[in-house]
């Protein structure tokens, strides 16, 4: 199904089990060719390394075999998440080979991941913002490119999110908008000064470019506008702005809510805005530099008036 290109010499009895594995990953569970594809890719390095300490059927392999070939992967320099990649499929494929009753228990159940560093997105200054916001251009496109930025930015919006709008989902009378953010849930989200305005402009030009249905952002070719091409498009404006920073839609939400934090210290608030289950995910995704914490505490904690 999957063509091996690597000259290596491979156990028999490692290969066909992992081959019947990706053979029900493609026939049953229906998965994509590039999911395919990198189970494949992780298995075989496992079946590699699983030769190099002369592992020569995957029955043999136990709790400590698993965190040997880990250990010797993370040797080989891969980094937490790429190596939290091939534990995933690892488990997975023992998880089959238990159904298969080929195993009586699975070895890498009890291995846990390494442990990722949780790396906070930059938001961009409220000068740059400004920066990117001053498009001076009146064609359809690039009304319709100001709006997305100004609704990313304006209302905090996941790419996603911002894709999946539709006109009847806009209350401009009111400056609302209902988004369907993870988890289907649906929540009711203020629409600023300026959105409302881009808003209002944007939907006065949709029409020319021929929408094919409800959809809020069309493409040039009338079809409702792609993540990607979200995605390309704000990193064009962020180069013709004259921006240092990489624009993309993530940094825009991360931005809102670092800058309305700050503004505001309301932190469930900005929960609620995000549409985050977890208050703690808020309090990853929205950090304040520690000097405003310090004003804040300063002027609002009963104890924390310190000697200057």
């Amino acid at each position: 199904m999957l063509e091996n290109n690597d000259n290596t010499e491979y156990s028999p009895l490692l290969t066909q089990p992992v081959e019947q594995f990706l053979l029900y990953l493609k026939s049953e569970r229906q998965l994509s060719l590039n999911t395919l594809i990198n189970y494949r890719r992780q298995l075989y390095v496992l079946i590699k390394l699983a030769q190099t300490i002369e592992i020569s059927c995957w029955q043999n392999v136990d709790t400590s075999a698993v965190r040997l070939l880990i250990g010797r992967s993370k040797r080989e320099g891969l980094n937490a998440s790429s190596l939290a990649l091939r534990l995933s499929a690892l488990r997975s494929f023992f998880n089959w080979m238990v159904a298969q009753k080929r195993l009586s228990a699975n070895p890498a159940k009890g291995v846990q991941n390494p442990k990722q560093g949780r790396h906070l997105p930059k938001n961009i200054n409220v000068d740059d913002i400004n920066q990117l916001m001053d498009i001076q251009y009146s064609d359809p496109l690039s009304v319709r490119d100001r709006t997305m930025l100004e609704l990313m930015y304006g209302s905090g919006l996941r790419l996603s999110e911002l894709v999946s709008l539709n006109c009847k989902t806009l209350n401009l009378i009111d400056g609302e908008v209902r988004v369907v953010g993870k988890g289907s849930k649906e929540r009711k989200l203020p629409l600023g000064r300026e959105s409302i305005k881009w808003l209002r402009h944007w939907l006065s030009l949709r029409s020319f470019l021929e929408p094919q249905d409800d959809a809020l952002f069309i493409s040039k070719l009338g079809k409702r506008i792609s993540p990607r091409n979200v995605q390309k498009r704000f990193e064009q404006w962020g180069v013709k702005q004259g921006l240092n920073v990489h624009i993309h839609p993530h940094k825009l939400r991360h931005s809102f809510a670092t800058h309305l934090l700050e503004s505001s210290g309301d932190l469930r608030a900005v929960q609620e805005l995000l549409g985050h289950a977890d208050l703690s995910t808020t309090q990853v995704y929205t950090h304040l530099d520690f000097s405003h914490l310090a004003e804040v505490y300063d002027s609002a904690h009963p104890r924390a008036k310190r000697g200057k």
